[in-house]
């Protein structure tokens, strides 16, 4: 589990990355200010949930199974939050209308909420932090 977990967090932090410089450098004279700073939310987020799962994926705190079922939630919050986001960001750009999804941002964010209380609940709980 750990090496899925590491290799999800080398990929989000990559892709934000190339993200972040792509709306930087490409979006700049292409969409609004406004949805420039959306696309850069996404951006953030991404970069510091790749953070969050390089950190889960490294520490032996937790048994395998309680990473996994935070990996999860970390892992689908930040696809529905994030590129929904950049989707919506960038809806101008399209024919599609992205509005029509505009709810999974709120249901990825939800999802990351959860992924963090799942793991303070798992660390407080643990005997050898009381």
């Amino acid at each position: 589990m750990n090496k899925t977990i590491l290799i999800t967090a080398v990929i989000f932090g990559c892709t934000a990355i190339i993200l972040g410089a792509f709306g930087a450098h490409g979006l700049e004279k292409l969409v609004d200010p406004k949805a420039l700073a959306t696309f850069e939310t996404g951006v953030k987020y991404q970069m510091y949930h790749a953070l969050f799962l390089l950190v889960l994926g490294s520490f032996n705190v937790l048994a395998e199974e309680q990473k996994g079922l935070i990996y999860y939630f970390v892992t689908v919050g930040v696809v529905l939050f994030s590129f929904s986001i950049y989707l919506l960001a960038t809806n101008s750009l399209t024919g599609f209308d992205f509005k029509t999804i505009a709810l999974l941002t709120p249901l990825g964010g939800s999802l990351l909420i959860v992924g963090w209380i799942i793991l303070g609940f798992r660390l407080f709980s643990r005997k050898q932090l009381r």
